[in-house]
């Protein structure tokens, strides 16, 4: 016998979400002359961009813990991991509000939606970490233990979800919350460690008698460095992740939690 949900059997919501994402993935190159391509040259553009702006700055390496290193390599990490995220950010506002007509059927999993919208931007940050691997490959070919990637995968995709279901509830009812959403995202970057070492905002919590571990309380802080342990083979910081995957699991279920107490109301609202 097969299970159902909301009137829906588990085989079709699996069958809905394949077609969700792809749909997701067409909408972002549609009339596009390149199309699907974007995916590739988006991070090379943007590996060409900062490294004109790091050569401006006449800024070639930088050093974390004694050791000297490139800082290209560990600043690129950085803003590819983020696009991740930040396009997660911004795309949840209109993952419900854009999507009304189906919000108004009865039989259709509401969920699916900003799943779907996590999920097409995973797929194309995957496309976008095999132009980092090629890049890291060709400046510094030195990567660290391969198991942290899928760590930071899972735990940085977790964190996307909860905050789509967050922002995307969030919009239905509040629509202050894209202008809210564009100030708290660019705060949220200088707080993250893309262009320094999580090492500074230590020092400076060393400064007020704060303790250490609290600069992973912002997920985005371990996340990234499980990222930078393999693909710049730096010194990872375990506890300090593990921290930053707990928050994530806790924005997840937060989002889950206010995404099904208020989606039977999406549909009067819309």
């Amino acid at each position: 016998m097969t299970m159902s949900f909301s009137g829906t059997s588990w085989l079709e919501r699996h069958e809905l979400l394949l077609m969700l994402v792809v749909r997701n993935v067409k909408i972002r190159y549609k009339n596009s002359v390149l199309g699907f391509f974007w995916s590739l040259l988006t991070p090379i553009c943007f590996i060409a961009i900062y490294a004109i702006f790091a050569g401006i700055l006449g800024i070639r390496t930088s050093m974390i813990g004694g050791e000297t290193f490139d800082f290209m390599p560990y600043l690129i990490t950085g803003i590819i991991v983020w696009q991740y995220t930040a396009t997660c950010f911004n795309d949840a506002l209109h993952a419900i509000t854009g999507n009304a007509n189906l919000i108004k059927k009865a039989r259709f999993p509401r969920l699916l939606l900003p799943l779907a919208m996590v999920l097409a931007n995973a797929f194309n940050f995957l496309l976008t970490l095999l132009v980092l691997l090629a890049y890291l490959a060709f400046t510094r070919p030195a990567f660290g233990p391969v198991g942290w990637l899928p760590l930071a995968l899972l735990a940085q995709t977790a964190l996307c979800l909860g905050l789509a279901l967050l922002i995307a509830t969030s919009n239905v009812f509040f629509r202050d919350t894209e202008h809210i959403i564009g100030v708290a995202s660019m705060a949220w970057f200088f707080l993250t460690p893309v262009f320094y070492p999580a090492s500074r905002q230590i020092e400076f919590l060393a400064a007020y008698d704060l303790a250490p571990w609290l600069v992973y309380l912002n997920p985005m802080t371990g996340i990234l460095g499980a990222y930078r342990a393999f693909f710049l083979g730096l010194a990872p910081a375990a506890g300090g992740f593990a921290i930053s995957a707990a928050v994530s699991v806790c924005v997840l279920v937060a989002g889950l939690a206010l995404f099904q107490s208020s989606e039977g109301n999406f549909g009067d609202v819309l």
